[in-house]
């Protein structure tokens, strides 16, 4: 077994007690909801997922730094290891009993992602991926592998895009209209979910929010990646450490990029 195969197996071990802690709270409807500085909603069971996820990841790599998004760094901190979380990305979906929220788990070198797990238990999904393993979907037990789609003309493309006001500050919003009237189909799945139906094929472009952050992204990099996809910032810079993704079957990107300049 290889060292990220080794990697692999903790971070889906810690997703499977990630997914026993949260997915019950979810159905139970057992919580608060308070809001952050940024006008984002948290509940106490982001804060206690993070915790769980923290002490697991430290516990098992000591000699690695963990970062996630609501307690900061733990850890080795000067470790070029670095695991970044999301206790429950689609906080906003989970407070109101909407499915489509997941844990984010991904491991980073130097702070570029290798590997990323994304577990989504209220819709029975989880994908994983990174360098040298391939892109991965899990459902109900029926795991295959997964790559991007084919389509070369975004006349055809299936696209997602998720409208913020930071796109309205941009003045670009009217960009994203016309790449959506451009497009076969257009979809608005948002968070997590739209980058995992790239890799999945099923879509051929996602355009995030404006204002995402790197626990946002870290964990969807490398399994779009993986899947022969491309993983950008609107301008085509292939990081997750900026407030824009875009994610596309690769063959769609520089058209997709093109399209969102001012």
């Amino acid at each position: 077994m290889t060292v990220l195969s080794q990697h692999l197996a903790l971070a889906k071990s810690v997703a499977d007690a990630a997914d026993g802690f949260t997915l019950p709270h979810f159905d139970d409807r057992d919580f608060t909801v308070d809001w952050k500085q940024n006008q984002t909603e948290v509940t106490e069971i982001d804060r206690n997922a993070e915790q769980l996820i923290v002490e697991a990841l430290v516990t098992a790599r000591p000699d690695h730094g963990v970062f996630g998004e609501e307690h900061g760094l733990a850890g080795d901190a000067t470790s070029p290891w670095r695991w970044v979380i999301d206790p429950i990305d689609g906080t906003s979906g989970f407070v109101r009993g909407i499915p489509v929220w997941a844990t984010l788990i991904a491991l980073t070198h130097h702070d570029v992602p290798v590997l990323g797990v994304v577990s989504a238990p209220a819709l029975g999904f989880r994908w994983w991926g990174g360098v040298g393993i391939g892109a991965h979907v899990e459902r109900r037990g029926v795991h295959r592998e997964i790559h991007v789609s084919n389509v070369d003309d975004l006349a055809e493309a299936q696209v997602s895009i998720t409208h913020s006001s930071g796109w309205d500050e941009l003045g670009l919003t009217s960009n994203l209209v016309s790449l959506q009237q451009a497009a076969r189909r257009s979809r608005g799945v948002g968070d997590f979910w739209q980058h995992m139906l790239v890799a999945e094929g099923a879509m051929d472009v996602a355009v995030d929010a404006v204002g995402v952050e790197p626990y946002d992204l870290a964990a969807l990099k490398p399994i779009v990646e993986a899947a022969g996809g491309t993983f950008t910032d609107r301008f085509g810079e292939m990081t997750h450490l900026h407030d824009t993704a875009v994610s596309t079957n690769g063959r769609l990107h520089a058209e997709v990029i093109a399209s969102l300049q001012p």
